[in-house]
C-alpha cells in the first residue's frame, strides 16, 4: 500500500489534464453548435412598420381604434399602417400615443 500523498505539483498537473479535457469538450460543443446553426436557414426579422394602430383590447378584430403609434413604440401593439393610413386615422379622431407622439413625427403638431 502506498501511503504517499501526491505532491502539489502532481495535483496541479492532474488539474491541468482535467481542464484540457474540459476545454476540448467545450470546443467540440462549439463546433457542433456552429454546424447546427449553419445548417439551419436563417430567418431575418422584418423591420417594424413605420406606424401602428392600437385597438381596444377586449373588442377583437372589430374593436375601436385607440391610438396611433410609431412603429417601434413599445407602449402599444397593433397592426402596421402606412403613413397615409396613420394620417387618416389621426384625422378621424384616433388618439396619438402620448409617449411616442406620432402626430409630431407626422408633422401634425410641433
Amino acid at each position: 500500500m502506498n501511503d504517499r500523498l501526491p505532491s502539489r505539483l502532481e495535483l496541479l498537473r492532474f488539474l491541468q489534464r482535467v481542464q484540457l479535457q474540459q476545454l476540448d469538450q467545450t470546443r467540440r460543443w462549439i463546433e457542433q453548435e456552429e454546424a447546427r446553426q449553419t445548417a439551419q436557414p436563417q430567418h431575418e426579422v422584418p423591420p417594424p412598420p413605420e406606424w401602428k394602430l392600437e385597438r381596444e383590447r377586449l373588442g377583437g378584430r372589430d374593436a375601436a381604434p385607440v391610438y396611433v403609434h410609431l412603429g417601434d413604440c413599445g407602449m402599444g401593439k397593433g397592426a402596421g399602417l402606412t403613413r397615409e393610413q396613420a394620417l387618416h386615422a389621426l384625422a378621424q379622431g384616433v388618439g396619438a400615443c402620448p409617449y411616442c407622439r406620432p402626430d409630431t413625427a407626422l408633422g401634425i403638431i410641433d
